[in-house]
C-alpha cells in the first residue's frame, strides 16, 4: 500500500460546489464546517445546521431501519455508499452485526439476482470475452501503476450458492471490496472490483428483457482460458503491485486457475484458500482445548468438492509445516467422504485433480465397509469431523455418538450454507454429546444449551480472515502468497480464540472484533512473507510492536479530513478526485 493509501489528518482537495457534494470520497454533507463551506464554495448548497459524524450515523441509521425489507435495506446502503464513503463505512462499523448480512450473504445474493433490475450505476470493471483485445485499454483507465492495491475478480459462475449469476456477478467483487475496506482498512479509492462476463447458462438471465450481460451461453474452453489469461497478465502488467483475489469461480476452473497463477503472483481464491484458513483456525483452536496437536490429529471431511478439499488441503499444509512431513505423509491424516463414500484410489478417473491426494489405498479397507460415513468414522475414530457436502441432517445422532464414544470433546463443523442445507442442527450435536461438542457452523447460530449451562457456535466467516491476508500481502507487497503464509494468518486467528479463555466460548472470535483481528492476521503474514523472502518493501519493522504501529498506520478509517483547497492546475489525481474511478489517460493510449 503505497503512502497515498496513509493516515492524514488533511486531504488535498481541488473540487468545489456540486462537484464536491458528488464526489463520495470527499463528501461530508452537513457535517462540512463552516470554514470548508466558505473555501469550496458550498454556502447556500446544504442546509445551515452544521452536524457530526455521528449524528449523521444516528440519522443514517434510522432511514436504513424504516426500510421495508432485507433487500430494500442492501439497495439503500448502496445508495449511502455512492454518496458519502465515510459515512456508509462508520455506519457498518457501529451497527456490524447488525448490517453484516445485509451488505454481504445472504442479502447480496438477492441483490445480485435482480442486479439487472435494480441496476442505477455501474460500479467496477466489465469485460467481455468476446472483446478481448480491449481488456488492456478497459483495464488501464482505472489508474496509474501505482494506484490499485486490491483487485477482486468473478465470472459469476457460483455465487453464494445461488449459481450462475451471469454480469450480476460484479456486486460480489464490489461486496468483497468493502468487506477488505471495512475490516482490515485497506483504502477504498485503491481498489478494483472486476467481472469477467462470459455469457452465462442461467436460462432465467438470458430469456430476461432486462438482462444486462451477454446473452450468450457460457464461453469455456480455450476460448475462456485465454479470456482469463489476458485479464491476468494485463492486470499484472498495468498494476504491478496489485494483489489479485479470485472469488466465486466455477468448480471446474477455481482450484485449476488458482494452481495456474500462484506460483507466479500474489494471487488469492477465497471459496479454496480462505474457508480452509478459517477452519484451520478452528480447528487449531479445538485440539487445543483437547490437547491434541494436530500432527497428531485424525480429521474426515465430508464432501469433498471445492470447499472440502480446500480445507483438506490447508490442513494437510499445516500439518506437513509442523511436524516436518511431506505432504503426501500429512496427508494420511485426513479422510474425505463424498458421494460414493470414501475416496478410493481404485475410484481413479472418477476423483478431481483435488482428490486425488487424499485417495485411499484400497489395501486399507480391504474387508471394512467404506460406503458410508458412520461405518468410516468407527474405524477412523477421528477428533474432527468437517461438513461440507450440502446434505442436510446426514451428522445424524448416531454419527454424532460415534465421534463422541472415542475423543472427550469431538470438533464437529456442519459448515454447509444455507443453514437449511447443515449436516446437523447445532441444538442436536449439542444434546447428543451432553454439551461436550466443539461446534463451528457456516451460517451464525445462536448459542447452544446443555444441563443449563450455554456454549458459544463459532462461525466459520471468512471475513475474519481473507480481508487480513490481503492486507499483510500488500503492505509487505509479497511477490507470492505461500502455503506458510496462510498457515500463519491460520495460527494468528486461532490465537485469538475465545475458547481459549473460556471452554464455553466459541472457538473463533465474532465479526465485530474484525478490524482488530486483521491487525493480527496482516502482522503474521507480512513477518512470514519476510523470512521466506517475498516481501519487496524495505524496512519493515523486526519488533512486534513497532510491526503493529506501522500497519496500523496505514489502515484506512472512516473519519472526516480536514480538506485544504489546491487548484486544479496544482493538484494531483488524488485531489481531482481520480482515484479509483475510470479516469485515467495513460500515455500512449
Amino acid at each position: 500500500m503505497s503512502k497515498a493509501a496513509k493516515k492524514s489528518s488533511t486531504v488535498d482537495c481541488a473540487l468545489t460546489g456540486t462537484a464536491l457534494l458528488q464526489s463520495p470520497y470527499f463528501n461530508k454533507g452537513s457535517a462540512f464546517p463552516a470554514n470548508e463551506r466558505r473555501i469550496f464554495k458550498l454556502e447556500g448548497l446544504l442546509p445551515s445546521n452544521i452536524q457530526t459524524l455521528e449524528e449523521q450515523v444516528d440519522r443514517a441509521y434510522k432511514q436504513f431501519k424504516n426500510q421495508d425489507d432485507p433487500l430494500a435495506k442492501n439497495t439503500f446502503m448502496s445508495s449511502l455508499k455512492n454518496q458519502n464513503t465515510v459515512l456508509y463505512y462508520k455506519l457498518i462499523q457501529e451497527h456490524i452485526k447488525e448490517l453484516f448480512s445485509i451488505i454481504y450473504t445472504p442479502t447480496e445474493g438477492e441483490a445480485i439476482q435482480n442486479f439487472s433490475g435494480l441496476f442505477r450505476k455501474p460500479e467496477g470493471c466489465f469485460l467481455n470475452i468476446f472483446e478481448q483485445d480491449k481488456i488492456d485499454n478497459n483495464l488501464a483507465q482505472w489508474g496509474l501503476a501505482e494506484d490499485i492495491d486490491y483487485i477482486v475478480v468473478t465470472d459469476g459462475e457460483e455465487i453464494l450458492g445461488i449459481g450462475d449469476q451471469g454480469v450480476g456477478a460484479i456486486l460480489i467483487s464490489v461486496a468483497k471490496l468493502v468487506l477488505a475496506t471495512l475490516c482490515a482498512g485497506v483504502h477504498p479509492n485503491r481498489t478494483l472490483p472486476v467481472v469477467l462476463d462470459c455469457g452465462t447458462d442461467n436460462s432465467t438471465l438470458l430469456n430476461d428483457d432486462l438482462y444486462l450481460g451477454i446473452r450468450h451461453p457460457r464461453v469455456r474452453g480455450k476460448n475462456y482460458d485465454a479470456f482469463v489469461d489476458t485479464f491476468v497478465q494485463s492486470a499484472r502488467r498495468l498494476y504491478p503491485k496489485a494483489y489479485i483475489h479470485f472469488e466465486d469461480f466455477g468448480l471446474g476452473n477455481a482450484r485449476r486457475i488458482l494452481e495456474t497463477y500462484r506460483p507466479h503472483l500474489a494471487v488469492f481464491n477465497d471459496d479454496v484458500q480462505g474457508t480452509g484458513c478459517v477452519t484451520l483456525a478452528a480447528v487449531i483452536s479445538g485440539l487445543h482445548l483437547i490437547d491434541t496437536r494436530l500432527a497428531a490429529s485424525r480429521i474426515v471431511i465430508f464432501g469433498a468438492g471445492s470447499a472440502g478439499c480446500g480445507i483438506a488441503d490447508q490442513i494437510q499444509r499445516a500439518i506437513s509445516a509442523e511436524s516436518g512431513t511431506s505432504n503426501g505423509d500429512a496427508a494420511k491424516q485426513i479422510w474425505c467422504v463424498d458421494k460414493p463414500g470414501l475416496l478410493l484410489r481404485s475410484h481413479g478417473d472418477d476423483l478431481t485433480s483435488a482428490q486425488v491426494p487424499y485417495a485411499r489405498d484400497d489395501s486399507e479397507w480391504t474387508n471394512k465397509r467404506h460406503d458410508d460415513l458412520l461405518s468410516v468414522i468407527k474405524e477412523i475414530k477421528p477428533h474432527v469431523l468437517i461438513g461440507t457436502s450440502t446434505q442436510s441432517k446426514v451428522f445424524s445422532e448416531s454419527v454424532v455418538k460415534e465421534m463422541a464414544r472415542h475423543t472427550s470433546r469431538p470438533l464437529i463443523f456442519p459448515l454447509s450454507n444455507p443453514t437449511k442445507l447443515q449436516e446437523a442442527d447445532p441444538k442436536d450435536i449439542n444434546q447428543w454429546t451432553e454439551g461436550r461438542a466443539l461446534i463451528a457452523t457456516g451460517s451464525p447460530c445462536p448459542p447452544v444449551e446443555y444441563d443449563g449451562t450455554k456454549y458459544e457456535v463459532a462461525e466459520c466467516n471468512n471475513s475474519v480472515c481473507f480481508p487480513g491476508i490481503g492486507l499483510g500481502v500488500i503492505l509487505s507487497h509479497a511477490r507470492l502468497l505461500s502455503d506458510k503464509m496462510l498457515y500463519a494468518a491460520a495460527k494468528a486467528l486461532a490465537s485469538r480464540s475465545p475458547a481459549l479463555q473460556d471452554p464455553k466460548a466459541g472457538l473463533l472470535p465474532d465479526v465485530t472484533d474484525v478490524r482488530e483481528l486483521s491487525v493480527f492476521i496482516a502482522m503474521a503474514v507480512i513477518k512470514q512473507a519476510v523470512k521466506e523472502g517475498l516481501a519487496q518493501v524495505e524496512k519493515i519493522p523486526n519488533q512486534n510492536s513497532d510491526l503493529e504501529l506501522w500497519v496500523r498506520e496505514q489502515m484506512w478509517e472512516p473519519i472526516y479530513r480536514e480538506l485544504r483547497f489546491v487548484e486544479s492546475n496544482h493538484a494531483d489525481r488524488k485531489a481531482k478526485d481520480e482515484m479509483g474511478v475510470a479516469a485515467v489517460n495513460r500515455p500512449g493510449r
